[in-house]
C-alpha cells in the first residue's frame, strides 16, 4: 500500500523525494483511489489508498495528526472502541478513519498503542519530536511490510516490487529461502525472504529506527500453547460462538460493500453463515471457482447448502479455460512477488479477479482456521501419537479407529497412519519437519544444511504443531498470498479467524476441543450448528482449495515451463532436477508438485 525511505539529512543527495513518489506507483494496485506523499528532510512517505472506511479526503494519506505522520495498510476493526474511550478522555478527532485512531492512540501509549488494536495492519508512523519512525506488523503478518537496511539509510514498503529501485537492491537470491520453497512449500520464513538484502518485519513484531542509531526490533504478543482453561463442554461452545460471531460483525465494518469467498468448506461457509444469521437484510455477494473433469475438485453442490439456508447470498461462479490459464499466469507471478509453490494461489487469483468484476472492494475469507483448530489431517498424527507418549493408550486407539473409519481408510493406510501417529508422538516437530524436508520429496538441494529452527514449547503435541502451522510453516504462505492477490485487484480481504482474541481461546483448549472422535474442527462445528447448513457442519472429508494445475496445467496451458533451461540454477543437484523433470515428461505424477516448483522457480528467477 505504501513504500518510503528514511536515513539521516547528510545523506540527501541519494533523492529521498523521489523514492516516494516513483515507487508508490509500482505498487499502485494496491490502492488506486488516491496517491499521497510527505517529504521533511531526508524522509519520504509515499501511499497509495484503497478506501474502505471514511471515504472522504480526510482519510487520504499520509495522514498528519499533532505533528505525526502516517502510512497504514489494513484495518483496525475495533476502532470505534478505541475512539470512545480517548474521547471520553478529551481527545478530540477530525476524521471518522481509523487512520487516526491508530496515531492518537500512539500519542497516548507510545509504542504500547498496538496492544488495543484488534485487526491487520502494517504502518509506519513518522514521530516528528522524537525523530523517530514507529513501525509495526500485526500478530499474523496478515498485512506485509517489508525493508532494506544499510547502514543508516532505511527503505521500507509493501511488496518486493515496490523496493527494486531503492539504491541498495541486490538481486542476490536468498538460497536458504528458494530451498524452503521447493522441499516445504514455505514462501517465508522469520524475517527473510527470496532476496539476501530484503528482510520482513515479522509478524507480531515493531520495529523502532531512529537516525545514527541501530533499528529496534522486538515482539509484542505471543501465544503460549501451553497455556489452559477449564471449561466445560457448552461452556466452551458458547464462547467460541459468542467470539466468532463478534469476529465476523468486527469484520463487516466497512463503507463499501462487502462480499466473501465461499467454497463450500467449512471454513468460509462459518463466515457466510454467521452473515446470513447477523446481517439477514445486507447484501452479500459470494464467489466460488470451481473446476469440471476427472478427478477435478466441483464444490458447487456444497455452496448450494449454504445458499439454500440462506437465500438472500447473491452466488458468483468461474471456472477457468485454459487460455485464461495461460494469459494470466505471468500476471499472477508478478502479483505474488515469489514462486509460487502450487497452483491453488493461481485459482485465488481469479476469484479475487471474479470479485473486483462485480464491483466488490472487500472480501472476507477463512485463512487460518485450519491451522489454529486442527482442520488438516495429517494434525492426527499429533493428536495420537500425543496420546501415547502421556501415556493414554487406549485413547489413542480410540481415535485412531475413529479417524481411519470415517475417512474409510484401507488396512495398509490405518497402518501408515499408526505408523506416523508413532512417529509424531516421539519426535519434536523440528525433527518432523527435518524428516519432511529431506525425504518428503526428492531433495534437490546440494547444501545439506538445515534452514530452519522451530521453537519447542510445553503443552500437547498437537498444540506444538498447530502453533508451528500458525507461525512458521503453512499460514503465513497462505497469507502472503492471500494479501498478492487480493490487492492485485485492489481487494482488501479480511480473515475473521485470525482475531487474535479467538486464536488465543482455542489455543487454550484442550486437543478434544479441536479433534475429537475423528472429526476435525470439533468446536466450530459444534458451536455453530444451527447456524451452518446440517450437512457441512457433519462434513468430515477434507478437500481444502484443490486445482488441477500441477498435473494437467503442467501438461496442457502451462506446458511451456517444462521446456525451460534448468541447468544453470547452481544450487541445485542437476542430475536430480533432470531426472524429475524427465520422469514427468514421460507421465509420472508421484512427484507433480515438486515439478511445479522448480518449473516456476525456473520462470520466477528469468523474470526477477
Amino acid at each position: 500500500m505504501w513504500n518510503s525511505r528514511i536515513h539521516r539529512p547528510n545523506f540527501k543527495k541519494l533523492r529521498a523525494r523521489p523514492f516516494a513518489g516513483e515507487h508508490a506507483a509500482a505498487i499502485a494496485h494496491r490502492g488506486p483511489d488516491a496517491r499521497g506523499k510527505y517529504f521533511e528532510d531526508a524522509v519520504a512517505l509515499g501511499h497509495n489508498r484503497l478506501s474502505i472506511i471514511d471515504l472522504s479526503e480526510d482519510g487520504n494519506q499520509p495522514m498528519i495528526r499533532n505533528g505525526n505522520y502516517i502510512v497504514y495498510n489494513g484495518e483496525v476493526y475495533n476502532y470505534r472502541e478505541i475512539r470512545k474511550t480517548l474521547e471520553a478522555e478529551g481527545v478530540v478527532f477530525h476524521t471518522q478513519s481509523d487512520t487516526e485512531v491508530i496515531m492518537a492512540t500512539y500519542e497516548k501509549y507510545g509504542k504500547d498503542c498496538v496492544q488495543y488494536f484488534v485487526g491487520m495492519w502494517a504502518f509506519a508512523l513518522w514521530d516528528s519530536k522524537q525523530k523517530l519512525l514507529f513501525c509495526s506488523r500485526d500478530r499474523f503478518g496478515i498485512k506485509p511490510f517489508f525493508y532494506i537496511l544499510e547502514g543508516d539509510k532505511f527503505y521500507f514498503g509493501s511488496e518486493y516490487k515496490a523496493l527494486f529501485q531503492s539504491p541498495y537492491f541486490k538481486k542476490e537470491i536468498n538460497e536458504s529461502q528458494v530451498l524452503r520453497g521447493l522441499q516445504l512449500g514455505w514462501n517465508t520464513y522469520h524475517d527473510e525472504t527470496y532476496y539476501s538484502c530484503l528482510k520482513a518485519l515479522p509478524a507480531a513484531h515493531n520495529l523502532i529506527f531512529k537516525a545514527g542509531k541501530q533499528v529496534d526490533i522486538h515482539s509484542y504478543w505471543k501465544i503460549d500453547p501451553s497455556r489452559q482453561i477449564s471449561l466445560n463442554w457448552e461452556e466452551t461452545k458458547s464462547q467460541f460462538r459468542a467470539g466468532f460471531i463478534d469476529s465476523v460483525r468486527l469484520h463487516m465494518r466497512s463503507d463499501v460493500e462487502v462480499g466473501g469467498c465461499l467454497s463450500g468448506g467449512l471454513d468460509s461457509s462459518a463466515i457466510a453463515s454467521v452473515i446470513g444469521e447477523e446481517f439477514p437484510a445486507a447484501a452479500f455477494k459470494t464467489f466460488t471457482i470451481y473446476y469440471e473433469g476427472k478427478n477435478d475438485v466441483d464444490e458447487r453442490p456444497w455452496v448450494k447448502e449454504v445458499l439454500k439456508k440462506y437465500p438472500q447470498f447473491e452466488p458468483f461462479y468461474f471456472t477457468p479455460t485454459d487460455d485464461d490459464i495461460s494469459s494470466n499466469f505471468e500476471k499472477a507471478l508478478y502479483h505474488a512477488d515469489v514462486p509460487v509453490v502450487g497452483s491453488s494461489p493461481i485459482s485465488q487469483y481469479f476469484l479475487m479477479q471474479l470479485a473486483a468484476k462485480n464491483g466488490i472492494k472487500v472480501v472476507l475469507d477463512g485463512q487460518g482456521s485450519d491451522e489454529i483448530a486442527g482442520g488438516y489431517l495429517h494434525s492426527f498424527y499429533r493428536l495420537i501419537g500425543g496420546c501415547f507418549t502421556s501415556f493414554q493408550p487406549l485413547k489413542g486407539i480410540a481415535e485412531l479407529n475413529a479417524h481411519a473409519s470415517l475417512q474409510n481408510y484401507s488396512l495398509s493406510k490405518k497402518s501408515n497412519l499408526l505408523f506416523k501417529s508413532m512417529l509424531a508422538g516421539w519426535k519434536s516437530e523440528q525433527s518432523l519437519y527435518e524428516l519432511e524436508y529431506k525425504h518428503y520429496y526428492p531433495f534437490l538441494a546440494k547444501q545439506d544444511s538445515i534452514p530452519f529452527a522451530l521453537e519447542k514449547f510445553g503443552g500437547s503435541r498437537l498444540n506444538n504443531f498447530l502453533y508451528h502451522l500458525t507461525f512458521n510453516s503453512s499460514l503465513p504462505t497462505l497469507l502472503q498470498f492471500e494479501d498478492r492477490n487480493s490487492m492485485a485487484f485492489s481487494i482488501e480481504s479480511r480473515v475473521p479467524f485470525l482475531d487474535h482474541r479467538l486464536v488465543e481461546f482455542i489455543f487454550s483448549l484442550p486437543d478434544e476441543a479441536k479433534m475429537h472422535n475423528g472429526a476435525t474442527k470439533r468446536v466450530l462445528r459444534e458451536a455453530l450448528r444451527g447456524i451452518l447448513p446440517d450437512p457441512i457442519t457433519d462434513r468430515k472429508d477434507k478437500k481444502g482449495f484443490v486445482t488441477p494445475g500441477e498435473v494437467k496445467w503442467l501438461r496442457g496451458p502451462l506446458s511451456f515451463l517444462l521446456d525451460q533451461q534448468f541447468g544453470d540454477i547452481n544450487f541445485l543437484n542437476q542430475a536430480k532436477v533432470k531426472s524429475l523433470i524427465d520422469a514427468f515428461k514421460k507421465g509420472d505424477n508421484s512427484n507433480a508438485n515438486l515439478v511445479w516448483r522448480v518449473a516456476v522457480l525456473r520462470w520466477w528467477m528469468d523474470g526477477n
